[in-house]
């Protein structure tokens, strides 16, 4: 089963929080907003990523939740993070 508490899907590396744009089946697309430094300007810029994230069985997970992903092994082609906690819905 591929879910890092009942299953055998070892977690590892970067771990993002960020809020579910979009959820199909088992597969949440997770954002997360950041700022970046532009030097010429000496001002920030606010920037977003988007992934892919496998959501397990064991959870409920929404469009609109704010949730925690941690890093795994690649799952498919474009889902290398499964989400590991529900951290409730953004406001």
């Amino acid at each position: 089963m591929k879910c890092p508490f009942h299953g055998t899907l070892p977690v590892r590396g970067r771990i993002h929080t960020g809020n579910v744009v979009s959820q199909s089946q088992a597969t949440a697309r997770v954002r997360w907003d950041y700022y970046r430094f532009l030097p010429k300007y000496e001002r920030y810029m606010r920037q977003h990523s988007k992934v892919s994230a496998h959501v397990p069985p064991c959870m409920d997970i929404k469009k609109g939740d704010f949730v925690r992903i941690a890093e795994c092994r690649p799952i498919s082609k474009t889902k290398s993070f499964v989400v590991i906690e529900k951290m409730g819905a953004k406001e």
